[in-house]
Parts: structure tokens; C-alpha cells; sequence
């Protein structure tokens, strides 16, 4: 497969530059299990949507840290097309080229985050398969600016020529179809380099764009245009020797407006959108701009005040456009739509309505779900002027009513989400009966899922914004709690923890106690992520569902469902979280890091006594969970009272007498989360699932002999960028295991039939 495919760009196979990702192997060890994704529907950011120009029907999404989605017009659904990719920094997407002359040919610029790998990928059959360039130059698919573009752009005179307007290294070209890359020197600005720690990053170059009418088919494109949101005197650059030289194009915009994305029509007219940030966020400035680049002459066609991004034309009707807000200008945000070249427009808010019944989380807990807002990917169908799609911070809509923009009849939009998954999962947890899985997400808070294929209602009654813990009773599995972060659509009580007494049907919410002096900041003044020790601290339950334990800085414990609350005594001031014991209602454990020592509770978490402990690892301390959402490596079975795991750093640790002796497991698997599901038939105890590391190689595995033996249970085409959070294990199912990923949301695998 892979020789076809160099044959076809003509490049020699024994080419350094270039790596290959390893095709899947008929012997992969988790090839007797099959995945399926939990179905939520979106969920995420999806910075761009982008059509190819010459096939209808075709159409990618690149998501910040989710990876790149296909349109299959036949399936009616977008399929991801990165899930056998081992490298986590590869789920970032910087941009998407679609080749301008063969539809089968598609480029992508990849790297989440400038401190990881980047990579120039390429297919030549839609992205079903994908050759991997590694470069020097960093990218940010998930940092700012990650709403400009689009920065990779193909020669549509030329298609082995490709550039590439990089973050912090200047604009690189290709000349071989993307296999080979170097900077161009001629290019005016060389890239600010990357910057260290925590610095505000640079947005760099922000698009690319050839003008096709100045070549010739074979001979490439003589005019290109390059924008440059980093802080300077110009931010337009034209060249008219195919890249030879450049120069500042005359009378832009003030140097305070930061060019975003911009389109160039046959007549000559490029279209630029502007803000005064390079986004998503800070944006409160900006404007839309025409140049005529024949004449020089620059025109304000700028429907509104405040920032723009999202922009588009209508390949089918010269003279039309649209361009979205960033920001709320004026109001929430909006897509203006314009059939005569800017001089006048229409908002498509106003005239819209919104049908989300097929993916209910986008109510939010409202009579009517949002317009959007972040609305970056903004795309007219060049084969329908119909149909367009816009991509917002939780979700992509799609209409083909485009055209009624004008009509009485109200503009219709659903989600275009089927089959995309683009979720941070922050925590799950499958109980022994009810649904078989609670989820806790980042941003859209999490969900009861009854049914794995349907997507659910958000969560409510309290509604978080992110679901930080999520724990259930074991013995009484109907009982579960779960803690997060405020929401706005809270109302009229801000709740941060709160429990079920019926497997998650209905919720109520609960307050521990803050202390004396604590001043609580109103509810609409409370930001997203507070972070507050005492309003976004962690719970969990007793077996017997009857106890609740927060865990402030000074835990506090209540019996009777938050009408009073004790303070635990006997723990030390820097103690990790609390475990409740899964068979004993009376127990709980707590260790101290510092020293290794373990504190056990027999009287429902009301006092703690340190224990005598022999055979943890002596690097302890290097698994101190920090932060709401770290992993706790000290953790409960549901086999026996006083079954203890701890995950060390070197390999997994059990204990069968409360805590006293920890021996370590024989099976060499050095993971970072783990779960109990239902036990394999004649089996001793639970089946172990974990998240790790076994031989170098991270992926998920089971264990059906409590850690002495392990096997791999995901082949290399379901890698899912090895991007693991969470693993939850069904208690009901032998086999089923749920896997939390950060940017393709869930996935579970179970034994193939």
C-alpha cells in the first residue's frame, strides 16, 4: 500500500525525511476485541471546516486536539481518520489542504502543542491512509490562534508545490508534494522561535493564499499572499515571482488588526477578516477587508463593529460571502452574509433556528440552544450555495437552506456531527447496576448513558461545566456523587457536588461547609475553572451509600445527605484523597505521600489513624495527585474488604490486608489508572483493566489473574493517539472496557463475537 502511494507522489522510499506509520499487523494482540465510540456528538472545538474544491461530496474537519474527520456524503457521517495513530501530539491539526486537482489528495500540518513532535501528513486516498513527514517547525493545533488559516495551502498551477506559513519558524515550502521541506529565505519575517515556558505563544503566519489566475497549469502560481498575525508593522505579504521576493502590501489595515483568514475570488478580490487577537479568545476589534489586488485599492466592507474569522464564498455566485463574528461584537456572535461584494449584508442569527434534538447536551439546560460562539470553520459547499456548515465551540451545524437567508422562512440548522467525537474526558465510572456508564467531561460536564448509541442530555440538577469526580456505592450502586465546576446555567443556586439515589435518573445538589471567613464570590462572578480548593473539591461515597466525604483542605464527612457535617480528625495536613473501602462501609484510607504512611478509618472517615505499612514503592511521593482532576493511585477493589491497589511509578503494588502488606504484581505493567470489571468465568477476582505501559508500549490491557499476567487489548488501528485519560471496566459485562481519551471522547472495546 505504501509503495503505491510513494510511487505516486514520486518520491524515492529510502527518503530520510520521511517516516512511515506502521501498518496494521494481522497478529496484533488486541485484535479478538472490536471498539465502538460512546456516542455524545461533537462536543469540542473544531477550528475548520474545509470542503474540497473538486469533488462534491468531500469535506474534513480539523479539530484542536481530536484529530481530522472526513465526510462520507454515501455514510451521511464523518469518520475519523486518525485512530491508528500512536503519537499523541499528532491529534492536534494546524491545518487541512485538500489538493485543488485531484480530490483523492489531502495534506496536513499536525502538532498539538509547540513543545511536541509536528508533522507534515499526507494521503493520496482521502486520508484513509496517511505517509508522515516529521519537521522541525513547531505548531499549535491546540495553543491560540488556532482559529486562523488556512496556513497549508497547495499550488492549485503547481500541486507538487505546497507552503506553509509556520507558527515560529518563518514559511516553509515543499517542491516534492510535501516529502521534503525548507524555509524560504526571501520571506521577510523568519519566525519570533519558540517560546519558553509559559510565555504567551505567537500565532505566526496565519494563512496562505495563491492567486490562480496568476499561472499557468504546470508552470505554478506567480502571485501568493501570506498573512501574519504576530505583533508587527505589516501583516500582508505579496509575492509575484512565485515566491522569490516579497514585499508588505501597500495601505493595509492599522498594524493593531491581525489578519485571520482570507479567500481570493476569479475576479481578483481577496477577502481578509481582522481582529485585534489572534483568537479564539480576547477578540473585541476588527473588521472585514477587500483588496482588489490588481488595483491596490483596499475597501471596509465590515458588516458590524468588533472582531471577525470565519469567512467563506460562494464558488457559485460571484460577489457572495459570508463572514462570522468573534467575540460577541455588538451582541452574541453571528454569521453576516452578503450577495454583492460586501456592501451590504444580512445576520443569519436572526432568521435561524436550531433544531438539537439529535444531540440534547447543546440545550445546556435553555428553552433553545446558542447560535455559537467561535465560530472559526465557517464553509460554503462550492458545489451547493445551499449548503453550508459553521463550527463552534461545542459543535458543528449544517443547513441547505443558505439560500433562504433572505426569505421569510426561517433558516433551519441541526448538528453535522454524526460520527464526531471531539470530547477532553476528565473522569468516568461504570456501577454495578443502572447505567452502565457516568461520564465527567471537560466543558459540557457529563452525562448518564443508558443507551452507548444515543446521544444523551447533559447531566443537571446541578449542571457543571467540567465533572471532576465521579464515584458510586458499591454496595448500593444506585447511590453516586459526583463533584465539578460551576455553570452559568445554574440557576439560582451554584452547586459543585451533588448526588443520586436512583443510578443518575434525578440529581440533588449539596454544599459542604466553607470556613469561617470564607467570603463566596456571587454566582455570576464565579469564572470558568475557578479552581478554588473549597468549591471544586473532590466527594465519594461509603459502600453502604450512606456516608459522603469531600475532600477540602480539611475533609469533611456527612451521614445524613448534607444536613450536618463533621471534620475527619487524625489526618495529617498534606494526606492525599480518601478511598472509601468497596466492601466495608466503615472503612476509608488516606495516604500521606511525605512518608508513605496510611491512615484507615473504621468509623465512616469521622478519625484516621496511621498504620503500619510494609512493601510500597520507595518513590511514594512521585504519585501525589495534584490538581482536581489527577488520578488517585491509591485504589479500592471490589473483591474483598481491605483490597488495595497502589499504581507506582515502576509497576502496580497489591494489598489483601487493608493496607498493612503491598507485594508487587509479576506482571511488569507499569500503568497510571485501572479499574475492577466483571470477573472471566471460574476466575478468582475481578478483571483488571489498566492504562499503561508494558514492554514500551502504551496502550490498554486486561488482566484476568490479578496483574500476574497481561494482554493488550487495542491493535494498532485503534491507537487513538495514546492520548488515555480514564479506563472504566463494566461490571456487568465480562470484557467491556471503557476508555477515556483527551480529544476523541469515548471509546469501548469488548470481546469480538
Amino acid at each position: 500500500m505504501f509503495g503505491s502511494m510513494f510511487a505516486r507522489f514520486g518520491v524515492a522510499v529510502l527518503a530520510v525525511c520521511l517516516s512511515v506509520m506502521p501498518a496494521r499487523a494481522a497478529d496484533d494482540a488486541g485484535a479478538h476485541y472490536t471498539w465502538k465510540s460512546v456516542k455524545v456528538g461533537g462536543g469540542g472545538y473544531i477550528p475548520g471546516l474545509i470542503f474540497s474544491p473538486v469533488e462534491k461530496g468531500l469535506a474534513y474537519l480539523r479539530s484542536d486536539m481530536g484529530g481530522i474527520y472526513r465526510w462520507d456524503d454515501k455514510a451521511k457521517a464523518w469518520l475519523p481518520l486518525q485512530d491508528d495513530n500512536p503519537e499523541p501530539s499528532y491529534r492536534g491539526i494546524e491545518s487541512i489542504a485538500p489538493d485543488p486537482v485531484d480530490g483523492s489528495v489531502v495534506y496536513a500540518a499536525v502538532g498539538v502543542y509547540r513543545g511536541g513532535a509536528a508533522a507534515i501528513l499526507r494521503s493520496n486516498d482521502r486520508g484513509d491512509h496517511w505517509e508522515t513527514v516529521p519537521v522541525p517547525f513547531r505548531m499549535g493545533g491546540n495553543e491560540e490562534g488556532r482559529d486562523l488559516g488556512e496556513r497549508l495551502a497547495v499550488d492549485p498551477n503547481n500541486t507538487s508545490v505546497l507552503y506553509f506559513g509556520s507558527r515560529y519558524d518563518g514559511l516553509q515550502r515543499s517542491a516534492d508534494k510535501g516529502a521534503t521541506w525548507s524555509k524560504v529565505a526571501s520571506f521577510p519575517l523568519p519566525g519570533l522561535g519558540v517560546p519558553g515556558g509559559y510565555a504567551r505563544p505567537y500565532a505566526g503566519l496565519s494563512f496562505v493564499v495563491f492567486d490562480p489566475q496568476s499561472g499557468t497549469k504546470g508552470a505554478g502560481s506567480k502571485t501568493i499572499f501570506v498573512g501574519v498575525a504576530d505583533p508587527g508593522e505589516h501583516h500582508l505579504y505579496r509575492s509575484d515571482d512565485a515566491g522569490k521576493t516579497w514585499a508588505p502590501v501597500a495601505n493595509e489595515p492599522p498594524a493593531s488588526l491581525l489578519p485571520g483568514q482570507a479567500q481570493i475570488d476569479a475576479k481578483g478580490n481577496l477577502y481578509i477578516t481582522y481582529a485585534n487577537s489572534m483568537g479564539p479568545w480576547a477578540v473585541n476589534d476588527g473588521a472585514v477587508m477587500k483588496l482588489n489586488t490588481k488595483t491596490g485599492v483596499w475597501t471596509n466592507i465590515s458588516p458590524d463593529k468588533g472582531g471577525f474569522m470565519g469567512l467563506s464564498l460562494d464558488r457559485q455566485h460571484e460577489g457572495t460571502l459570508v463572514a462570522a463574528t468573534i467575540g460577541g461584537n455588538s451582541g452574541p456572535d453571528t454569521i453576516y452574509r452578503s450577495t454583492d461584494g460586501g456592501a451590504h449584508w444580512t445576520s443569519l442569527r436572526e432568521i435561524s433556528k436550531r433544531d438539537v434534538s439529535s444531540v440534547p447536551f447543546l440545550y445546556w439546560g435553555e428553552k433553545e440552544a446558542e447560535f455559537g460562539w467561535w465560530i472559526t470553520g465557517l464553509a460554503i459547499d462550492p458545489f451547493d450555495s445551499g449548503h453550508i456548515g459553521y463550527t463552534t465551540g461545542a459543535t458543528v451545524y449544517g443547513t441547505h437552506e443558505l439560500t433562504n437567508a433572505d426569505a421569510s422562512k426561517p433558516i433551519l440548522w441541526t448538528p453535522w456531527v454524526e460520527g464526531v467525537e471531539q470530547t477532553a474526558v476528565i473522569t468516568m465510572s461504570s456501577p454495578a447496576k443502572g447505567a452502565p456508564l457516568i461520564s465527567g467531561f471537560g466543558d459540557i460536564g457529563g452525562f448518564v448513558h443508558w443507551d452507548l448509541s444515543v446521544s444523551p442530555p447533559i447531566t443537571s440538577n446541578p449542571m457543571f461545566t467540567n465533572t471532576n469526580t465521579i464515584d458510586y456505592a458499591e454496595k448500593a450502586p444506585n447511590v453516586i456523587v459526583r463533584s465539578g465546576t460551576h455553570s452559568k446555567h445554574n440557576r439560582p443556586v451554584s452547586y459543585t457536588l451533588a448526588y443520586s439515589t436512583d443510578s443518575g435518573k434525578t440529581w440533588n445538589g449539596l454544599k459542604a461547609p466553607l470556613p469561617a471567613g470564607y467570603i463566596e464570590i456571587p454566582q455570576d462572578k464565579i469564572g470558568y475553572n475557578y479552581g478554588d480548593p473549597y468549591i471544586d473539591a473532590n466527594i465519594v461515597v461509603s459502600a453502604d451509600g450512606k456516608t459522603f466525604v469531600v475532600m477540602t483542605p480539611e475533609p469533611v464527612v456527612t451521614a445524613d445527605r448534607g444536613k450536618t457535617w463533621t471534620k475527619t480528625d487524625g489526618l495529617p495536613a498534606h494526606h492525599g484523597w480518601i478511598v472509601a473501602d468497596r466492601a466495608d462501609a466503615a472503612r476509608f484510607y488516606a495516604l500521606d505521600y511525605a512518608t508513605a504512611t496510611l491512615y484507615v478509618s473504621t468509623d465512616g472517615a469521622r478519625t484516621f489513624k496511621a498504620q503500619p505499612t510494609a512493601g510500597l514503592p520507595a518513590n511514594v511521593a512521585a504519585r501525589e495527585p495534584n490538581g482536581r482532576e489527577a488520578v488517585n493511585p491509591l485504589v479500592a477493589s471490589p473483591d474483598k474488604k481491605g483490597e488495595l491497589w497502589f499504581i507506582g511509578t515502576d509497576g502496580l503494588y497489591r494489598s489483601t490486608d487493608g493496607g498493612k502488606h503491598f507485594v508487587a504484581t509479576a506482571g511488569g505493567l507499569v500503568a497510571y489508572h485501572m479499574d475492577f470489571g466483571k470477573a472471566a468465568p471460574h476466575a478468582k477476582g475481578a478483571t483488571v483493566f489498566a492504562l499503561g505501559s508494558l514492554n514500551g508500549t502504551v496502550a490498554i490491557y486486561r488482566s484476568l489473574d490479578q496483574g500476574a499476567s497481561w494482554q493488550r487489548v487495542n491493535d494498532s488501528a485503534h491507537e487513538y493517539n495514546r492520548a488515555f485519560r480514564r479506563v472504566a471496566a463494566d461490571k456487568n459485562v465480562f470484557g467491556r472496557v471503557y476508555v477515556a481519551t483527551d480529544g476523541r471522547g469515548i471509546v469501548y472495546g469488548e470481546p469480538a463475537k
